[in-house]
């Protein structure tokens, strides 16, 4: 089977390059230029229909910061709402106080509204002031995987945190690596962090989603 790749996807054809690849999930956002955002229904309803693999979808609304209003909790919330209605497989969500922290109660909230769906916590992360307290929120929060660059611009220079939250979080949630994992990197990550799942936008040197990258990070 190789490792467990989730593919970054922003469009059917990446999507279907990460399939062909062997990945066996997908994130699906668009606007990877500032971070993704969450994508729109059209986009999201296609994927669903072409791609066998299960299918995540990033929630966030803007670009920026990840400490959000009101009125962007609640629009959250309505593509919770969405994603759940066209049974998606989990939602990527991740709220911060002003002080770096998690923030708990307007997470709690978006958590109930996915229900069913499976949580995984973004890399507003990687924007905390304490990572190991903030991992014991998140844990306490049900999410079932953390996405992070261990605090650092890529998932290998944090490779040293990324190994101590796999060792805090005990098997108590995923702890996924992602930012910058490339094929000539994946191997020592895999070595030193002890990861079960890796993520990736696996580009070319064409800065799209492609089989061939995919392929090398699953290690086939």
């Amino acid at each position: 089977m190789g490792r467990f790749i989730e593919c970054c996807c922003t469009g059917v054809d990446e999507v279907l390059e990460a399939v062909a690849g062997g990945a066996q999930r997908i994130e699906l956002c668009e606007r990877l230029d500032v971070g993704g955002v969450t994508p729109g229904r059209a986009l999201l309803e296609e994927v669903l229909s072409r791609c066998p693999l299960p299918v995540t979808v990033l929630v966030r609304p803007r670009e920026g910061d990840f400490v959000y209003s009101e009125h962007e909790e609640a629009a959250m919330i309505d593509s919770i709402e969405m994603c759940r209605e066209l049974n998606v497989n989990g939602v990527v969500i991740g709220v911060l106080n002003r002080d770096g922290s998690v923030d708990v109660e307007m997470m709690r909230r978006l958590v109930a509204s996915a229900g069913p769906l499976s949580v995984t916590f973004h890399r507003a992360f990687d924007c905390c002031s304490d990572p190991f307290a903030a991992l014991e929120d998140i844990i306490s929060l049900g999410c079932g995987r953390l996405l992070t660059s261990g605090l650092e611009e890529s998932a290998y220079d944090g490779r040293e945190l990324i190994a101590g939250l796999v060792r805090q979080a005990g098997g108590r949630l995923v702890i996924m690596p992602g930012g910058g994992v490339r094929p000539a990197n994946i191997d020592e990550l895999e070595m030193v962090t002890g990861a079960s799942e890796y993520h990736g936008s696996a580009h070319s040197g064409q800065g799209r989603t492609d089989r061939h990258v995919v392929s090398l990070l699953v290690g086939k």
